[in-house]
């Protein structure tokens, strides 16, 4: 992690991937996820048309309890990885007979560690634009300083500086620029693929820590209070329609905080409908008035924790 100029920069090490390190193959071999996003783990549509063919495998690594990396020689030789960790079908745990006699080495890796490489992997797929017919987006995101250092010493004494994070619709970055300022290390996550990797693109964003996903499917990959803090900033624009969507955004992903979550919005009446919805749930807070002379970003919050977290 580097500065240019007042932006903090993210490199990707693009020839020392994790997945080369957690299966111990060398950097020079070519590794493929047989599924095109977390969203496909959960489903499995290509893993299933695979194991319904015959692939012409020479060599196996077993995955202890999370999939198999298998090493086709044909058409081109690759290593094809399968999981269905994340799946209520677990066909690839069903097909390991048809690999036994072809292991080569079983490696156990904590789970946490196969997360973050799967989601380096979908990164650096998305910025290679792997999964595009085209990138309409062009240059680095545009970040307001103001905002960025405002939020900064806004989080500062609220958020201590060890705690593991969780951050909700981070679009392109800009909050996470404040977070990074403080020396936190969010996992970030975005439901808009173009908005991640225009950030990525622009080293601003770490392909080690972001993904892209619906957060209603947080839970599917994440344990419940996974995380200290689980972020939002700008969460919305809400209103009596799409309500009931937030809600149950804002929700589920909260279930992942096991002390407390901050979500900051444009108006009152977000942070107020915020803070129903999270006492309804069995939660503490306080909305909080943040509002300056621009009116613009991060006016007004809400601070929630679980009943019976203190404060600091």
């Amino acid at each position: 992690m580097t500065s240019r100029g007042s932006l903090i920069s993210c490199g990707a090490d693009e020839d020392h991937v994790l997945l080369h390190r957690l299966l111990d193959i060398g950097a020079e071999e070519s590794i493929f996820l047989a599924e095109e996003s977390l969203k496909d783990l959960l489903y499995l549509p290509v893993t299933e048309e695979i194991l319904q063919s015959e692939q012409d495998v020479d060599e196996c690594i077993e995955i202890l309890g999370l999939g198999v990396a298998l090493h086709i020689k044909q058409p081109a030789e690759f290593w094809l990885l399968l999981t269905d960790r994340y799946s209520d079908q677990k066909i690839v745990e069903e097909n390991a007979d048809r690999w036994i006699s072809r292991v080569s080495k079983s490696v156990q890796v904590v789970e946490e560690d196969f997360f973050l490489a799967l989601t380096e992997y979908f990164a650096i797929s998305l910025m290679e634009e792997l999964f595009c017919d085209e990138c309409l987006m062009k240059g680095a995101p545009l970040y307001v300083e103001e905002r960025i250092e405002r939020l900064k010493s806004f989080i500062e004494p609220i958020i201590p500086r060890d705690a593991s994070i969780l951050e909700i619709c981070c679009g392109s970055g800009m909050a996470t620029q404040a977070l990074m300022r403080l020396g936190h290390h969010p996992i970030c996550m975005d439901s808009d693929l173009c908005d991640l990797c225009q950030a990525m693109k622009s080293d601003l964003m770490d392909p080690g820590s972001c993904f892209v996903l619906d957060a209603r499917l947080l839970p599917r990959f994440f344990s419940s209070q996974s995380f200290q803090f689980v972020l939002g900033f700008m969460v919305g624009l809400i209103d009596e329609f799409n309500w009931p969507l937030w809600r149950e955004i804002l929700l589920l992903a909260s279930g992942l905080a096991r002390e407390g979550v901050l979500y900051t919005t444009y108006t009152q009446r977000e942070a107020e409908l915020i803070a129903k919805a999270f006492d309804e749930a069995g939660w503490t807070g306080e909305v909080i008035d943040n509002r300056d002379s621009k009116g613009i970003y991060d006016q007004w919050a809400y601070l929630g924790r679980r009943k019976g977290r203190r404060k600091g």
